[in-house]
């Protein structure tokens, strides 16, 4: 008769990187909502919200005191995005019609 061991199952839950990423995913989320709830904004569809959520950021940095700009090219960008947000909540045009007004174009 043959005396082995054996090895019992290790029990891993993730990967320390991997748990790392989705903390930070999770933490990156809920501040997003917050800007977004802060703006009055917090119903938008999903599409809408995505396609915005760098202006939103900005908009809070400079809020916040992190960011200043005196660029009209920026201010033209966040009246934009303020104007097709209010028309998509006014139910003056259709979530498509928004998202494709927002949407960054890449050159």
């Amino acid at each position: 008769m043959m005396n082995t061991a054996f090895k019992q199952p290790v029990k891993k839950t993730g990967t320390p990187a991997l748990l790392t990423i989705l903390r930070k995913a999770k933490k990156q989320q809920a501040e997003s909502e917050k800007m977004f709830a802060e703006l009055g904004w917090e119903d938008l569809p999903s599409e809408l919200k995505f396609a915005i959520e760098d202006d939103v950021k900005g908009y809070m940095d400079e809020l916040n005191g992190r960011y200043s700009s005196t660029c009209p090219y920026i201010q033209r960008r966040r009246e934009s995005v303020d104007f097709w947000v209010r028309s998509y909540m006014e139910g003056i045009c259709s979530l498509e019609t928004a998202v494709e007004s927002v949407k960054v174009r890449e050159l």
